[in-house]
């Protein structure tokens, strides 16, 4: 049994910081309140788990601030039926949270690390459909495409075009454009004959590191 505080946590998490600020979806909602986040930190950052803020993890990387991945998991308006690729999986964090949303989730990180810890949580709370694995995700995963839609939770200097070929007809992707030290989330839609860009909000993400990213010197 988890401590009550973190269920308590949990609830004010998605009240005072993510309904109050214009996330509406209910299913991201439902999912974020349903998600234990605590568990994709060490024991050291319990307390700082459900704060307004990003939260350190392995490989000098971080879990994104709640509130910015609800806004873009309803950016990305994912259905129940949806096949989604995750770029940047770190913790497992959003990994488990878009398991709760689609039917199938592939996520990619760049660290193996990263890969194996998140594996261990994620199916140790019985998430089921999701295929992590290790690798450049700025170039996506091609085996397993179309997606209808795509997560970015890393910075890119620009959108990748293999990430765009990626996308069904319809689909939606998110994700953080920019340079190291500041970005501008933008949503992209797939149309049959054209590509529309959104910007959303500005943000901060740790790099998009890759052959369609930035470079890792």
């Amino acid at each position: 049994m988890e401590p009550e505080e973190f269920s308590q946590e949990r609830e004010a998490m998605v009240e005072q910081q993510l309904r109050r600020r214009g996330i509406q979806d209910e299913r991201v909602l439902a999912a974020m309140r349903t998600v234990p986040r605590h568990a994709f930190v060490r024991g050291q950052h319990w307390p700082d788990a459900y704060a307004d803020h990003p939260v350190p993890i392995a490989e000098q990387q971080t879990t994104s601030q709640p509130y910015i991945i609800a806004a873009m998991l309803q950016a990305a308006e994912i259905k129940p039926g949806d096949r989604v690729l995750e770029i940047g999986a770190g913790s497992g964090y959003q990994t488990a949270l878009l398991a709760e949303l689609a039917s199938h989730v592939f996520a990619i990180e760049r660290y193996p690390t990263l890969v194996d810890a998140a594996r261990q949580v994620l199916d140790r709370l019985g998430y089921h459909n999701i295929a992590l694995v290790a690798g450049d995700g700025s170039l996506g995963l091609p085996r397993a495409a179309p997606y209808d839609a795509i997560i970015v939770s890393a910075a890119s200097p620009r959108i990748p075009p293999v990430l765009t070929e990626q996308l069904a007809s319809g689909g939606r992707m998110v994700i953080p454009v920019g340079d190291a030290g500041q970005q501008v989330l933008k949503l992209v839609r797939k149309y049959d004959d054209h590509i529309s860009e959104t910007n959303l909000e500005g943000c901060r993400f740790v790099p998009l590191i890759g052959q369609a990213g930035f470079s890792s010197e």
